[in-house]
C-alpha cells in the first residue's frame, strides 16, 4: 500500500507491505481548543485547586518568583505572555507591586536563552519590563542554589534560592506531556542542580508513563520536602494541557499535588497506555523522524540529537511498547550533518571520542559523568555562553538503552551513511529496502508496525 512517512522537515512516500499495521502517534490529546486563551487562564487562577487565589493569598511587601518553561517544551501556542501577565494582576490585587516580582526561565540544565530568544516567548514587552529581573536559573551558582536535604527516600534536594527565599513562588507550566512533564518535576528539575537531578534522569528512570513513573515517584517524594522545608502555602502551580503543540485545551491553578492529578485525570481519559495500543507486539517498528527536539529550539537538529535524543529517546518509548524483543527497528530520516558547537559544545567530543567505543549509557555514565561534570571549559560554557550542561550532553546517550531490545537499527535515507555506521547502525538508501533488510531476519510474513508521527519542526 501507498502511504506517507515524516522525513525531517518534509513526509515523502512510502510503499509499505500490506500487512502493516498502522499505529496512532499517541503524543497529542484529542481535544478541542479553547477559542481565549487569557479566559482559561483566569478561570483557572480564580479557581485554584487545593489553594486560595492569589490574590488572597499575597501580602503588600511580599517579593515573588514566577517560573516558567524554557523554550524547549513542545509547545507552541502563545501562552507565557498572558499566563504571566494574569498572575501579575492576581498579585496586584493582593498589593504586591511587579517591581517585587522576578521572572526565572527553569532551564535547568539546558542552555540559558538570550533575552531575544526568551522575547519569542513571553513577548517584547515583558522582557523590557523586567530587565534584569528576568533570570535564567544556573545550575552551576553555589550562591543562588539552597540545598533543602534528603528526603523521605533518600534523595538529595538542591533548588534555586529564589523559590527558598521568596515570599512565594508560582511556577507557570505550558504543557501536560502524556505523564512525563508537570507536577514536581518544574521545581526539581527545572530550578534544580545536577545533585538533584542525577537521581530521576537516569537511563531508565525517566518516562512518560501516566501510572506507576519512576521518574515522577521520586519527584513527588522531593516535593513533598521542599513543601516541608519552605512551605506549602508558599508554592503555587499552573498546569497547562494541550489540543495540540499549536493550541490550548485546558488550564488548572493551585497546589503541585492537586493540578497534576487533574491533568493527569484528563490524559487517562483520552490516551490508552502505549503497550496496550497493539494486541500483539510486532517483528519490526517503523517510524518516521520529525526535525524536532526540545534541544535544538533556536539552534539546529544534529546526528545525536535526531537519532539518539529524538528517535531512539522521545518517540522511542514504542520501541518496547509495541516491538517484540529482538525486534528491528527502522527510522526514517536524512540526518544532517550540522552542527551548533556553541549550544552544544560537548556533542563534538561524544560523537568523535564516545560514541565509536561505547553502546552502553550506564557504562558512558560511569566512565565520563565525573569528567565532564568537572571540566572548567564545559561549565564555563554553560553558564556564560549558552551552552548545554556537560551532563546534559551525556544524557544525549541514554536512548541507547532500546538496544536491550531491538535487536537492530536501521536509518532509511540518511544524506551520508557515514553518520549513520558511526553511532553503530545500519544504513538503507530508502525505507522500502529497510523493510527487506528486516525481513531477512524476520522471515517474510514479519510483522510492521508503521507509527504516523507527525511532522514536527524545532522552534525557530
Amino acid at each position: 500500500m501507498d502511504d506517507q512517512i515524516v522525513f525531517g522537515d518534509r513526509m515523502i512516500p512510502v510503499r509499505l507491505p500490506d500487512n502493516v499495521v498502522e499505529v496512532p502517534q499517541a503524543l497529542t490529546v484529542p481535544l478541542e481548543p479553547v477559542e481565549d486563551i487569557a479566559a482559561a487562564y483566569r478561570q483557572a487562577l480564580q479557581a485554584p485547586l487545593g489553594r486560595k487565589p492569589l490574590s488572597e493569598t499575597v501580602r503588600p511587601g511580599w517579593r515573588v518568583t514566577i517560573a516558567f518553561d524554557d523554550p524547549t517544551v513542545p509547545c507552541f501556542a502563545p501562552l507565557w505572555e498572558p499566563a504571566i501577565e494574569l498572575v501579575l494582576q492576581e498579585l496586584e490585587k493582593g498589593g504586591v507591586k511587579r517591581k517585587h516580582v522576578t521572572l526565572l526561565c527553569a532551564n535547568a540544565l539546558h542552555r540559558k536563552f538570550t533575552r531575544g530568544e526568551l522575547a519569542r516567548v513571553l513577548g517584547d514587552r515583558l522582557v523590557k519590563e523586567f530587565g534584569y529581573r528576568l533570570i535564567c536559573h544556573d545550575a552551576e551558582d553555589p550562591e543562588n542554589l539552597v540545598y533543602l536535604g534528603v528526603s523521605e527516600g533518600g534523595f538529595d534536594v538542591e533548588i534555586n534560592r529564589l523559590v527558598a527565599d521568596s515570599d512565594l513562588t508560582v511556577y507557570v507550566n505550558t504543557v501536560v506531556w502524556r505523564g512525563f512533564t508537570g507536577g514536581w518535576k518544574s521545581f526539581c528539575v527545572g530550578l534544580a542542580s545536577y545533585r538533584c537531578i542525577r537521581w530521576h534522569h537516569t537511563p531508565d528512570s525517566m518516562s512518560m508513563s501516566m501510572d506507576k513513573n519512576r521518574m515522577h515517584e521520586i519527584l513527588d517524594d522531593m516535593g513533598a520536602l521542599v513543601e516541608e522545608k519552605i512551605g506549602k502555602e508558599r508554592i503555587f502551580k499552573v498546569e497547562t494541557a494541550l489540543a495540540n503543540p499549536l493550541q490550548m485545551h485546558k488550564a488548572w491553578a493551585g497546589g503541585v499535588k492537586e493540578t497534576r492529578q487533574a491533568a493527569l485525570q484528563l490524559m487517562k481519559s483520552h490516551l490508552k497506555p502505549r503497550r496496550e495500543i497493539l494486541e500483539e507486539k510486532a517483528d519490526i517498528v517503523l517510524y518516521g523522524i520529525p526535525q524536532w527536539s526540545p534541544y535544538a529550539a533556536f539552534s539546529v537538529m544534529n546526528p545525536m540529537l535526531t537519532v539518539l535524543s529524538t528517535g531512539l529517546g522521545y518517540l522511542g518509548g514504542v520501541i518496547e511498547a509495541m516491538g517484540k524483543p529482538g525486534c528491528t527497528t527502522i527510522l526514517a530520516s536524512p540526518v544532517q550533518d550540522r552542527w551548533n558547537h556553541r549550544h552544544h559544545p560537548t556533542h563534538k567530543e561524544i560523537w568523535e571520542e564516545i560514541l565509536p567505543n561505547y553502546r552502553d549509557p550506564y557504562e558512558i555514565v560511569d566512565l565520563f559523568e565525573e569528567d565532564f561534570l568537572h571540566r572548567p571549559e564545559y561549565i564555563y560554557k554553560y553558564r556564560h555562553c549558552h551552552g548545554f550542561h556537560p551532563v546534559h550532553g551525556l544524557m544525549t546517550t541514554y536512548p541507547l538503552k532500546r538496544l536491550k531490545h531491538t535487536s537492530r537499527v536501521i536509518i532509511a535515507g540518511a544524506e551520508d551513511p557515514s553518520m549513520v555506521t558511526h553511532m553503530g547502525f545500519e544504513y538503507s538508501p530508502t525505507v522500502e529496502r529497510a523493510i527487506d533488510m528486516a525481513r531477512e531476519s524476520h522471515g517474510k510474513d514479519a510483522s510492521i508496525a508503521f507509527v504516523k508521527y507527525p511532522l514536527l519542526m524545532c522552534r525557530q
